[in-house]
């Protein structure tokens, strides 16, 4: 039981760890690039900033504010732990943007613009993709930085709707209302190109910690292998039988699907166990079921 309890809070304390790496990227990419060349983005984060340009309030005042009224919505559709890290991150991260502000901000109080006059455009790129992979971590680790990232996830909990996909046609509104502050087409296409940048970073990140491959092993020393895989790997494995047409002689296929991370836990307890074995490896599209996603379909 104590082994059980130890293992679970490593992996809240990860978690929680991981959350905070990628909200510090994310408010880094605020600070340093977008709110200095005044480039804004959907979500909250994104109306705060329009608020912030128009107004003068800080971003993390009006984000905040903001996000105490959606965090409702999680509590009641996403669950308590979903929400607690949620809580988490909306905390957390209003911290960062006010402590990276006062970091970059001059004498004079103005941030700077750390790559120079007139490079919007790249300030745009540099910034959307530090947001895109802080907010990729962050999802990958059970969090949120609330908002429009809750609506998002609460589709993506019941449908096969990427997120960055979703979180896009929710902030289309929001960024086409900076046209109303600024009057500047120039400043819309930056922010669609943040959002579209981000988008991708967002499904590169999560896709990449999801990505699944097929092991088929021939071996004879097949009950080792599977019985490794099965204690060591925990993962599941299939026996097919097999006849290999040259030797005419029957032999047993151990099939397993599995995290690519653990791909090279594999290949090792099977070097390990059989050097001479033949192994074949292939990626797949997607795995459903017990131990991998779930299948979203009426």
């Amino acid at each position: 039981m104590d082994a059980i309890l130890k293992l679970r809070l490593g992996r809240e304390v990860k978690d929680y760890l991981a959350i905070t790496f990628g909200l510090i990227c994310y408010a880094l990419g605020w600070a340093a690039f977008l709110l200095p060349y005044q480039v804004t983005t959907g979500g909250v984060t994104g109306i705060a900033a329009i608020i912030y340009y128009a107004t003068g309030v800080e971003i993390q005042v009006s984000y905040f504010i903001i996000n105490a009224i959606f965090l409702g919505f999680a509590l009641k559709i996403l669950g308590p732990k979903f929400s607690l890290k949620t809580i988490y991150a909306i905390f957390m991260l209003t911290f960062l943007l006010w402590l990276f502000q006062e970091l970059f901000r001059n004498a004079d109080g103005v941030l700077p613009q750390v790559l120079g006059e007139n490079q919007d455009f790249m300030a745009c790129v540099i910034g959307s993709c530090l947001l895109g992979f802080g907010i990729g971590i962050v999802f990958t680790n059970n969090g949120s930085t609330g908002g429009t990232d809750i609506i998002a996830l609460i589709v993506n909990k019941y449908k096969d709707v990427t997120l960055g996909r979703m979180m896009m046609y929710c902030d289309i509104i929001i960024i086409s209302s900076c046209y109303f502050i600024f009057h500047d087409w120039r400043r819309v296409l930056f922010g669609f190109c943040t959002l579209f940048i981000m988008s991708i970073v967002i499904d590169w990140v999560v896709n990449s910690t999801r990505q699944s491959v097929q092991f088929l092993i021939f071996s004879r020393k097949h009950d080792e292998i599977a019985e490794g895989i099965t204690k060591q790997i925990d993962r599941g494995v299939t026996l097919l039988d097999g006849k290999g047409w040259y030797s005419k002689q029957d032999i047993k296929v151990v099939v397993v699907l599995a995290k690519k991370s653990q791909s090279l836990d594999i290949f090792r307890l099977v070097k390990d166990i059989d050097p001479n074995a033949f192994i074949s490896q292939s990626n797949v599209v997607g795995v459903y079921g017990e131990g991998f996603d779930k299948l979203k379909v009426k």
